[in-house]
């Protein structure tokens, strides 16, 4: 056997330290324009509507889905610092494009569509970066690997609006470099500050980042991406096949998680505003907050589970995470007798206030001409059929749910990543794990699409019951399949569970 020297066991660990870096640069390059999209797209491009809003959000999705597996596939073949390395340039290319979208004269919201797939596309080096983590630890040192990643992410995402906040104390018209051509406000210097990010993220690849490769009892192993750095390591025992049964499970069982998550993230904005008569800013202010909680909710669950599977096991907490998510989504479902606010009500009762134009007495209000009144019409829409018939979800039920949604679904990410390298084993999983991800971009992509055709004609009981059922059937296929998802090595015999 080959012992692990003291110098190989800190190299190592470097480098998945700077992986974690690159999961937590690609999440903050998706969120640190999240809210400020609409706004800048609004003012470069007069041309460009809501719907548009919807392609450029999705083109990020797009982007990762059909880049994990490709760069998945060429870190199966080539030292991983190649498809690295080229997807970070790629996402920095695209963050200086979106800064530069201002200038054209015509179809610049085409250019902000293809900055932000650009950046997607970059962002698909995720499947290489959790291949290379999976290859880099043993057995026992997975799940925390695997659970630290996904809390970069996590930190990411909670962090990339904070940027964006921070940012926005530039103002909208900033500082202009004339011989640059280039735009220093509030919408520009966060993705420059991304590029920047990039730019760093580069320079510890070149410098610091090695290939490493352990098995799963953490021998040091040969690795065919090392280019000769551990001539002299074992090559890793890879006889056997893998459960691809297992695999397509957990492919399934992870869009499952991505798909309900990507609805309840959509969902809270519209939901909000119909049940509680918010506005669009108090919905926006709120459920920034409470996204917010719950992402500090998902970090500390992170930390947690590293511990709890050690005693339970991965399976078990997969199993637990998806029945938290199935009690969140039914706690959801409209039970009372109280029907919401309706948003015409005050033109059928003749009670609009006297501040509003007479000729606005109709069934159906002008945006245009409320917003010019510095009046927004508030409650659940009389366009949406349901909400005449339809019980009112309780702002009680609706943070349980938040608080049960935000623990079950960073225990099912983090179950499904870990379980399904463990049953790679050590085979090459660049490709697989293109796949997991490319299976969550999409899921990501057909969620908010999902929910907002059921949701907006049929209502909260149809969406949320559809939802209960999808989670049923994956906790069904979990039950199938669940003495198949064991390690490799387990599975083989040549380690014990």
């Amino acid at each position: 056997d080959a012992v692990e020297t003291e110098e190989h066991y800190k190299s190592r660990w470097r480098s998945i330290w700077i992986m974690y870096l690159t999961m937590f640069r690609s999440s903050v390059g998706f969120s640190i324009v999240i809210m400020s999209v609409w706004p800048y797209l609004q003012k470069i491009d007069s041309t460009a509507d809501a719907s548009f809003l919807g392609w450029i959000i999705a083109s990020y999705s797009i982007g990762q889905m059909v880049a994990s597996p490709l760069f998945g596939l060429w870190s199966n073949h080539r030292p991983r610092r190649e498809p690295l390395l080229v997807s970070i340039a790629i996402s920095v290319a695209g963050n200086c494009l979106y800064a530069y979208v201002h200038v054209p004269h015509s179809h610049n919201k085409y250019y902000m569509l293809t900055a932000r797939a650009l950046v997607g596309f970059g962002a698909g080096n995720v499947a290489v970066v959790r291949s290379y983590i999976a290859g880099a630890t043993s057995l026992p040192e997975r799940t925390s690997a695997m659970a630290n990643t996904s809390a970069c992410q996590a930190i990411g995402f909670i962090l990339g609006p904070v940027f964006q906040t921070c940012f926005t104390l530039i103002g909208e018209e900033g500082v202009t470099w004339e011989f640059l051509c280039l735009q220093l406000n509030m919408y520009t210097t966060p993705v420059l500050f991304g590029a920047l990010l990039g730019v760093t993220n580069i320079i510890l690849i070149f410098t610091i980042f090695r290939e490493h490769r352990v098995d799963d009892m953490g021998r040091q192993c040969k690795s065919i991406n090392s280019e000769g750095e551990e001539n002299d390591a074992l090559d890793q025992d890879t006889e056997g096949n893998i459960d691809h049964v297992a695999v397509v499970a957990l492919n399934v069982l992870f869009f499952v998680i991505l798909f309900v998550f990507a609805v309840f993230e959509t969902i809270a904005t519209p939901l909000t505003m119909d049940m509680y008569s918010w506005t669009r800013k108090e919905a926006v202010f709120y459920n920034g907050i409470i996204l917010s909680v719950i992402g500090i909710e998902s970090v500390m669950v992170f930390m947690v589970v590293k511990m709890l599977s050690k005693k339970t096991g991965e399976r078990a907490i997969l199993h637990g995470g998806l029945m938290i998510i199935l009690i969140g989504f039914f706690i959801l479902l409209p039970w009372g007798k109280k029907l919401p606010n309706i948003q015409w009500e005050e033109t059928k009762n003749n009670s609009i206030p006297r501040t509003v134009p007479t000729e606005m007495l109709v069934p159906v209000w002008s945006w245009q001409e409320v917003l010019s009144n510095h009046t927004e019409p508030v409650g659940c829409p009389a366009t949406q059929s349901w909400c005449l018939t339809t019980p009112m979800v309780y702002l009680a039920q609706y943070l349980s749910s938040d608080v049960l949604i935000g623990l079950g679904y960073p225990v099912c990410n983090v179950m499904s990543y870990t379980l399904y390298s463990k049953i790679l084993g050590p085979k090459p999983q660049g490709v697989y794990m293109g796949w997991l991800t490319a299976s969550g971009s999409g899921a990501r992509i057909l969620g908010p699409v999902f929910v907002s055709q059921v949701y907006t004609r049929l209502g909260p009981r149809w969406a949320f019951s559809l939802i209960c059922g999808v989670i049923v059937a994956s906790l069904l296929l979990l039950e199938i399949v669940y003495k198949r998802l064991v390690a490799f090595s387990v599975r083989y015999g040549r380690m014990e569970e």
